[in-house]
């Protein structure tokens, strides 16, 4: 005899309905997981677990297990194996023109290529658009290493495209991957943040606000010259008609050229969940250095701390964390002026396919294409360097 009938025999009638009531509360987390294995978009069915039990109110069960394993999973104090390295090696086309970043101070002893600036995809007169290193910021932890990406933004456009889930449900007119206009001369793709029940944050992308903007909220700003930048929503960056895209996501993590006050603290819950700062794990950030260019930052075995001393370390002067964890973190480069390349991830280790955000994705995400060829951004070296300038 089952458990309805039992229950049915004891009570009678009124048993009907509390046999009914049971079992729609039995059923509900089995017909919401199978949505969540089955909502559009790419995403590992480790994501979309973790999705759903946060949806069904887990939240807290799931804060602490992953508190629990990253913190008692601590990086080796080695040397990282030779595998674990991007490739350093040139493309044999030279010297590019344009400008470059000063290769990264690092304490010795290095590795090879340690702070050593690889140029990326070039334009027309041979200037390259992007620049991509990797450092060790865990002076306790050498195994740990943070790769960099370095964006002139007056060579690249940044564009904000939306998920079919994050940020508001449904995707935008892109269809959540990036667009075909936008393929031939894609540079970069890389993850935003947090999704918006988890961040307490807001959005602002095709000309619609949703989630609501929050004031005291780490931003990153994308206006109509198609440049991007970071800023506190509400002191540095406000809704003006220069806008066209915003991402929120917990708070600044850099500013003025400085990790903020509180990291280790997290007061408040403002960079995630209570202990989520001490976790080593998969973590990513964007910043802007003090000349505009965009810079992303991104690593395995990194806390809080690691992160915000890692984008300083890179020339960040004001910068966010955007999402963490394994699965959650990707950047992928590409080069349009070498027919037939395949993208790469910025670290070898970093997971996930490197073709990822191509077909329909869950997460929002951010694309960097080169400009229209003799096209450069009267924002950087005037306007943008104002802004960052000014704020400081």
């Amino acid at each position: 005899m089952n458990l309805g009938v039992l229950i049915v025999d004891a009570m009678g009638k009124r048993g009907k309905f509390v046999a009914l009531g049971i079992a729609a509360l039995l059923a509900y987390p089995g017909v919401t997981y199978v949505q969540a294995l089955t909502y559009p978009g790419d995403a590992p069915l480790s994501a979309r677990t973790v999705d759903w039990m946060r949806q069904i109110g887990a939240g807290p069960v799931v804060n602490a297990v992953e508190n629990w394993w990253y913190t008692r999973h601590q990086p080796s104090t080695a040397a990282p194996a030779a595998g674990a390295l991007p490739n350093v090696g040139q493309t044999g086309q030279g010297r590019p023109s344009g400008a470059r970043p000063t290769d990264l101070p690092v304490a010795p002893p290095t590795l090879p290529g340690e702070g050593i600036w690889v140029p990326g995809a070039r334009v027309s007169g041979g200037a390259a658009a992007d620049y991509t290193t990797f450092i060790r910021p865990d002076p306790g932890h050498a195994s740990v290493i943070a790769g960099v990406a370095w964006l002139d933004q007056r060579l690249v456009r940044t564009t904000l495209i939306a998920g079919t889930k994050e940020p508001r449900g449904s995707a935008g007119p892109e269809g959540a991957a990036v667009p075909t206009a936008l393929r031939s001369t894609l540079v970069a793709t890389f993850n935003s943040g947090f999704k918006m029940q988890d961040c307490g944050c807001g959005a602002y992308l095709d000309g619609v606000q949703g989630p609501r903007l929050r004031d005291g909220v780490a931003s990153a700003v994308i206006h109509r010259d198609g440049t991007v930048s970071i800023g506190q929503w509400g002191r540095d960056e406000t809704l003006t008609p220069d806008v066209v895209a915003v991402r929120q996501n917990l708070h600044l993590v850099v500013d003025g050229g400085a990790p903020v006050p509180g990291l280790q603290s997290n007061p408040a819950g403002d960079w995630g969940s209570a202990s989520n700062q001490f976790q080593f794990t998969w973590r990513s950030g964007v910043g802007t250095d003090q000349a505009g260019n965009l810079i992303y930052v991104a690593g395995d075995k990194l806390t809080l701390s690691t992160l915000a001393n890692a984008m300083v370390e890179a020339g960040i002067v004001r910068g966010m964390e955007l999402d963490i964890h394994s699965q959650m973190v990707a950047f992928n480069s590409y080069r349009p002026d070498v027919p037939g390349s395949s993208p790469v991830h910025l670290l070898p280790s970093m997971p996930g396919s490197t073709t990822r955000y191509l077909k329909p994705d869950q997460r929002d995400f951010f694309a960097v294409s080169l400009r229209s060829p003799g096209a450069t951004s009267p924002g950087v070296g005037s306007q943008a360097v104002g802004r960052v300038a000014a704020d400081r």
